[in-house]
């Protein structure tokens, strides 16, 4: 294994995967931060709304998510095993779960909607409240479909192709912030009209993806699905590897649950400005994952295919390109934050608290954050699902939550004890990540 040529990924392969993985994770993160500033010029309220709102559907979002993530390492080991049979198979099933699941949670949070938002936010001001019922409402409806096409890119990920999924992706949220436009300013709809405008951008996701995967001439292609009946085995081995990401997912969300119900006491000001530092510390940080999404494409091929050394290489060697990555984003980020709370049209005083915040994120999170995310995309790859689910919530309780909780409630910190929980969790995570690594530990396990 000396020269580029007996990788069993060459650079330009690893380039075609990759290159439109990130463009489509910053996409959707500069049309997100759109969104918000959008939505902004609505009044605190609105964004705050949004802020509280988004935190519920995160959660469920990443949930199905994880799930999509399940059959997208199932369906490349199958791939570098060369058996498409079952590779097809697994994508069917996978779409059925998703299906089932996703709309048995859209019934749950139509019902209960109301009692779900008060008792997280408890006593926030009443035109939040009110706001935040209404943005619920319609991004409840949005599940299954972000469902469907979260399970439907996993598979075209599985087979290499991340162009298609990104395209999608791209033109749907285009399709949103016009929709924003049209809807917020001009039939004056307010939260309702951002609310409306995802929906509408999601359904369109997942009617495309769907029609793609029913086209012939791919090596996964979905065809005659209404015909086919749930196997409790492939089913089970998806549940397997989603579930522990899903509750890895899960817990990471209401630990952001729970630091913003102790943020949502400081007053709306303290909301707004770190509603928007969340939305800029996920945007320096979303081409590094978007390398490690590709990563468990890559790191399931070399499994299936017997290739334990490949696989070895290639989260070494992502793990380095997401560090130059990040470290570029963090500056670039930064350099953007002050005319981006100037065109969001935030008070002064939220501002303010945001450029604070940044600054500590951009010293800080080159040094710590790709050893603590990175790599754990190749061990889940690989079937080491457990152990990052336990790692993972284990420090984002310990460190991160009750930290947080402490410096804020206790120590009278502000909303920077958020992001001193966040360095911690990434530190020690990214440590015994490390640690894991090296031992090998995570390539004993045997998925399919």
């Amino acid at each position: 294994m000396n020269t580029e040529q007996q990788h069993l990924f060459s650079n330009a392969d690893l380039k075609k995967l990759l290159v439109p993985l990130v463009v489509e994770q910053i996409l959707n993160s500069l049309m997100g931060t759109a969104d918000t500033m959008m939505v902004s010029n609505v009044g605190s309220a609105a964004i705050s709304a949004v802020s509280l709102v988004d935190s519920i559907n995160i959660l469920v979002i990443q949930a199905f998510y994880a799930l999509a993530a399940g059959g997208t390492i199932i369906c490349s080991q199958y791939i570098g095993q060369k058996n498409l049979k079952n590779a097809q198979e697994a994508a069917k099933q996978l779409i059925l779960a998703v299906t089932f699941i996703s709309v048995a949670v859209t019934a749950v949070c139509l019902m209960m909607r109301n009692p779900l938002l008060s008792l997280i936010f408890g006593e926030v001001e009443a035109d939040v409240m009110e706001a935040s019922r209404i943005y619920f409402f319609y991004t409840s409806l949005s599940f299954p479909f972000i469902a469907l096409y979260d399970a439907g890119s996993s598979v075209f990920r599985a087979q290499e192709n991340t162009k298609l999924p990104m395209t999608i992706s791209v033109i749907s949220n285009g399709l949103n912030i016009a929709g924003n436009a049209i809807l917020i300013w001009g039939f004056h709809m307010g939260v309702a009209g951002a609310a409306l405008a995802t929906l509408l951008s999601r359904v369109f996701c997942a009617v495309v993806v769907m029609i793609c995967l029913h086209r012939p001439g791919k090596r996964i292609t979905v065809r005659g699905l209404w015909k086919t009946k749930p196997d409790g085995k492939k089913i089970k081995l998806i549940l397997k590897l989603g579930i522990p990401s899903g509750i890895e997912n899960g817990m990471f969300q209401f630990g952001k649950l729970a630091i913003q119900s102790t943020v949502s006491t400081l007053g709306t000001v303290a909301i707004a400005a770190q509603a928007m530092t969340n939305i800029l510390e996920g945007l320096n940080g979303i081409a590094g994952i978007g390398i490690g999404i590709g990563l468990m494409t890559v790191v399931g091929e070399c499994v299936g295919a017997g290739r334990d050394d490949e696989a070895i290489y290639y989260v070494k060697k992502l793990t380095k390109i997401a560090e130059v990555v990040v470290l570029c984003s963090c500056i670039l980020v930064f350099a953007l934050t002050k005319p981006i709370t100037v065109l969001g049209g935030m008070e002064e005083e939220s501002a303010k608290m945001c450029i604070y915040m940044m600054g500590w994120i951009t010293v800080v999170k080159p040094l710590v954050w790709t050893m603590s995310f990175i790599p754990g995309y190749g061990l889940r790859a690989a079937g080491d699902v457990k152990f990052s689910m336990v790692v993972s919530c284990l420090s984002m309780w310990l460190c991160r939550v009750l930290l947080c909780v402490f410096l804020c409630r206790k120590m009278g910190f502000g909303p920077i004890a958020v992001w001193i929980g966040m360095f911690t969790d990434w530190t020690i995570r990214g440590i015994v990540f490390a640690v894991r690594f090296h031992s090998r530990k995570w390539l004993r396990h045997k998925v399919v």
